[in-house]
């Protein structure tokens, strides 16, 4: 296959080498100073008190559901409920089973890509501490539903925005919605600092625990009066080594910050280009007799693009692939698909809710194919005419 339209495209420009080497320069390759500032106009992007960099979105996840262990007030414990979607990558759903959380898997809505929210409401029992939302592919959540669903209960909503950097709902970024939010900065996501991921969060308690976990936590990160230890020594060599949680070393480096530093200079046009090329998509598929596509909640920041075969279309997804290929598409199945039914799934502790139809139905009949940060106007028309050869 001639890959015409790939699935993700570099966005560094000038830029970005500078600011890398720049950091060679300096001889600091360690966290610090860039990756301080980065964090800083992030928090201030998303509209955030607090933003904790790492080095990847996966570890963002680890981070944000350890976190929650060690509050001091209410925190979660092993064997308590986590409702999740169904669809989603799979550091969604490993560090819940690493914590020992019971997992509960509901549908999605077949037109939306995120929660089924009548499935939602009736999964929601008393049992239920933890609901961990997913903005697919760009796509918000309908946040006003789940607060109406949680009020008055004892669960805490936490994001999975790996996805959705830029969407908004009601004017109100997405990854801020919940206690914390994971963003993530991978070479195919809308920025790309070669690795990397954020964790963002107005409660400054988790703030605290999430420095100390990021770096082996160690208390050498935390501010001299902090929620973890209370308060510090003022001699820098006492708290050099001295560990107060059970952490991790998920820091990021110097480089990514910079460039980090860059690329959120250039996102919020990366965002506008992709919701242009989004309209253009919308409007060349809203009649298409055999393919759907993502319905739009809020302000979709459109990482791409899903095409999900119509029930009770003929059409047959492997036709569909090789079609999109022959005409030099790179395409993927939409994030893992119906994740409940991966072999990873014999060692977690989990159940299903009601039934995972439409889950189902996108693991087995949707597909998804590349946005990009500039105009893509000429691909449109051989999509709509995908499926007629079929």
């Amino acid at each position: 296959m001639s890959v015409r339209y790939p699935l993700a495209s570099s966005t560094w420009g000038t830029e970005e080498k500078e600011a890398m080497y720049r950091v060679i320069d300096s001889g600091m390759f360690t966290m610090g100073r860039e990756v301080a500032t980065f964090e800083q106009q992030f928090a201030q992007y998303t509209g955030s008190n607090h933003c904790v960099m790492v080095n990847s979105g996966s570890s963002a996840n680890l981070l944000m559901v350890a976190a929650l262990f060690y509050r001091k007030d209410n925190p979660l414990k092993r064997g308590d409920e986590v409702i999740v979607p169904a669809v989603s990558w799979s550091t969604t759903y490993f560090p819940l089973y690493q914590y020992g959380l019971k997992i509960k898997f509901i549908d999605i809505d077949l037109e939306t890509l995120n929660f089924d929210l009548d499935q939602l409401e009736a999964a929601v029992t008393g049992k239920t501490r933890l609901i961990m939302a997913v903005n697919l592919l760009g796509n918000p959540n309908d946040f006003n539903r789940i607060f109406q669903i949680i009020e008055g209960k004892d669960i805490i909503l936490i994001e999975d925005n790996c996805e959705a950097m830029g969407a908004t709902y009601k004017g109100k970024m997405a990854g801020t919605f919940g206690a914390m939010g994971s963003f993530s900065t991978f070479f195919s996501h809308h920025i790309s600092t070669m690795e990397g991921g954020m964790i963002v969060t107005d409660d400054e308690e988790l703030y605290h625990i999430l420095l100390s976990l990021r770096t082996h936590g160690w208390t050498r990160n935390l501010p001299k009066y902090n929620h973890v230890c209370g308060e510090k020594s003022d001699d820098p060599f006492e708290e050099s080594f001295r560990f107060v949680l059970p952490g991790y070393n998920v820091r990021p480096l110097e480089l990514e910050g910079a460039i980090g530093i860059e690329q959120l200079k250039k996102l919020p046009g990366f965002i506008e280009q992709r919701s242009k090329n989004a309209k253009l998509f919308q409007e060349a598929m809203k009649d298409h007799p055999d393919l759907m596509i993502q319905k739009e909640i809020g302000e979709s920041s459109w990482f791409g693009f899903s095409l999900i075969i119509r029930p009770g279309s003929r059409l047959i997804r492997q036709s569909l692939v090789s079609q999109l290929n022959e005409n030099g598409y790179e395409c993927r199945p939409i994030v893992a698909g119906n994740f409940a039914k991966n072999e990873a799934m014999k060692y977690f502790i989990s159940e299903v809710h009601d039934s995972l139809k439409n889950a189902e139905h996108l693991d087995q009949h949707g597909l998804f194919i590349g946005n990009h940060h500039y105009p893509i106007a000429n691909n449109f028309s051989v999509l709509e005419k995908s499926g007629q050869k079929a």
